[in-house]
């Protein structure tokens, strides 16, 4: 477990500096067990040694911290109108940008049209919002719960929050269409990891452990298997050519991710000048063990 600690941290510094972040947090998940294998935060301090060390430093951003998830929750979306029988595996969406109330709803490039799989590599946003209007509100509120959003983990860790999950009964369409992309909601990088374990262990929702846990977990089935695989298998299209995630790739190795941005909301509830980018993944693809999310903070013209 220490070693594995050590690389993980040493990985997430790295990436920290790599993409000129301010901060970085990161969790690596046993989908299998639910046990937490690695949590890390950059930067970070040396608990033997606490002279002249910021609390800021020493907060443990992976669940004190929450942000809106962004494009991490599309394969969640994609999973629900499958189920729902809003389109099928091999449906092509019309990808046109369009305006809901005078927003405008657009993609980061202009396409006509994209399947599933290419609305998840492309990571559409003009694709899930239709999804998610056809579909009734409460439909992606049921399976955000259902993968652990707005729950906390219980792990007993001090200053855990379980983020902000909307209760509200009446949805406008722009409130439906952006909560497609991620918007509307708050997650902390120890629940996003939980939604990734639960994905890799193909929809059942395993309580997360920082002990060993032995024998296994059951677990919960919360979402069909066959569902769940056909969007994992989409999910590895993110890290091929025309993905993403093409940097995360690694050679040889089958991964299913969803890489993810979104602007950060400061202490009036208003956006600033911030953004928080995800990637979020099961490994291997083939047979997943492990889930993990990270997350890195930066300015906007960082």
């Amino acid at each position: 477990m220490n070693a594995c600690r050590r690389w993980f941290i040493a990985k997430l510094n790295n990436a920290v500096a790599f993409n000129k972040a301010e901060s970085g947090s990161a969790v690596l998940v046993d989908v299998n067990t639910g046990e937490v294998l690695a949590m890390a935060n950059s930067p970070s301090y040396n608990p033997n040694n606490l002279s002249g060390t910021p609390k800021e430093a020493m907060r443990n951003r992976t669940i004190t911290d929450v942000f809106e998830p962004g494009s991490t929750v599309k394969p969640m979306v994609v999973m629900t109108a499958l189920q729902r029988g809003v389109v099928r595996e091999n449906s092509v969406l019309n990808t046109i940008p369009y305006r809901i109330n005078g927003h405008e709803i657009k993609d980061v490039a202009r396409y006509s049209e994209l399947t599933l799989t290419g609305v998840l590599q492309k990571s559409s946003n003009v694709g899930v919002s239709k999804l998610a209007l056809a579909m009734p509100s409460s439909a992606l509120v049921d399976t955000y719960s259902r993968f652990g959003l707005g729950k906390a983990t219980n792990l007993g860790l001090v200053g855990e929050r379980s983020g902000l999950y909307p209760q509200k009964q009446r949805w406008s369409d722009i409130e439906r269409a952006t909560f497609s992309f991620g918007y509307g909601l708050m997650v902390t990088p120890l629940q996003l990891a939980r939604v990734y374990a639960t994905i890799g262990s193909y929809g059942i929702y395993r309580p997360l452990s920082i002990t060993k846990v032995d024998p296994p977990v059951p677990g919960e089935r919360v979402f069909p298997e066959s569902i769940v695989r056909t969007v994992v298998h989409m999910m590895e299209s993110v890290a091929l050519p025309g993905g993403g995630g093409v940097k995360a790739a690694i050679k040889g190795y089958r991964i299913a991710i969803k890489t993810g941005t979104a602007k950060k909301v400061g202490p009036d509830g208003r956006y600033i000048n911030k953004y928080i980018a995800y990637t979020a993944g099961v490994a291997p693809a083939s047979q997943p063990r492990f889930a993990a999310g990270c997350c890195y903070q930066r300015s906007a013209g960082g």
